[in-house]
């Protein structure tokens, strides 16, 4: 039986891209059906004395606009497809690709308008992005950043947080697990050593 997994993400954040391509590798293993959703870590970082994010500008609000323009007029899957465009951009080894065409060439290559880069600078979309990041974070608490996961009939949970992509079988094994764990009653955290730099080959 295939069950939906709703993963909340922030388009800027490395180990969030990771852990996305893990949720694609496991997918083809497991029946899992992926919904894409906003997380915006400029939203759930607003009005903090600190800025965890280095993020004085507030850059970051910038391709969260995006995200939510495309997943409202579009649907999660254009979404999902937009992500993974943007991500082949700016997610890989050596310097990311920011420049200004990074996002209209994104969307392009996800099969959308080129126009929605305009969002960027719509400030009319941040009660958007305000609201999609409170529903990913309202699954697990206020305590967390991104990824979020939430699985149909099952838990939902921070993370994982990988540097890595697990393929094939081991992608399945690492999803059996993380339900299990995150399933166990009364279960909270788990943590590692701090993770290395994200690795994309």
């Amino acid at each position: 039986m295939t069950r939906i997994c709703e993963f909340w993400f922030d388009s800027s954040c490395p180990y969030t891209w990771i852990t996305s391509r893990w949720l694609l590798e496991a997918a083809a293993v497991r029946p899992i059906e992926v919904r894409w959703r906003v997380l915006s870590l400029a939203a759930l970082n607003e009005g903090r004395d600190d800025d965890p994010e280095g993020d004085p500008e507030g850059y970051l609000w910038l391709p969260a606009r995006i995200c939510v323009a495309v997943a409202d007029r579009y649907g999660h899957e254009a979404l999902g497809r937009y992500y993974t465009a943007l991500g082949a951009r700016v997610h890989r080894p050596g310097e990311p690709e920011w420049n200004p065409e990074t996002w209209p060439d994104a969307l392009a290559d996800a099969g959308l308008p080129r126009e929605l880069a305009d969002a960027a600078s719509d400030t009319g979309l941040d009660g958007a992005v305000r609201a999609a990041t409170a529903e990913g974070i309202g699954k697990v608490g206020p305590h967390i950043g991104t990824p979020v996961i939430a699985v149909e009939g099952g838990p939902a949970f921070f993370g994982p947080v990988l540097s890595r992509v697990p393929t094939g079988e081991d992608a399945g094994r690492l999803w059996d697990g993380t339900l299990l764990v995150a399933g166990a009653p009364g279960f909270h955290e788990l943590k590692a050593a701090p993770p290395a730099k994200p690795a994309y080959t």
